[in-house]
């Protein structure tokens, strides 16, 4: 009889780029200064502005223009 596998509920969205923002990082810090290292801690930075934006854009106090 197969075993049934419970799957983990898949984070939130601003989660998954907060992650991704964090691995980014963590692999440019052994790297030498260089434009390798320079553009993966860019986008690391944009990463992190898109979560904040979208938790600003979600948060529960923001309210339509009139």
């Amino acid at each position: 009889m197969p075993i049934a596998q419970h799957s983990q509920p898949e984070p939130p969205p601003h989660d998954l780029l907060a992650l991704e923002a964090v691995r980014i990082r963590d692999a440019a810090k052994p790297l030498l200064p260089s434009l390798q290292r320079d553009a993966m801690l860019r986008k690391a930075r944009l990463i992190e502005t898109a979560s904040h934006i979208n938790d600003w854009l979600t948060s529960p106090g923001l309210r339509t223009p009139c």
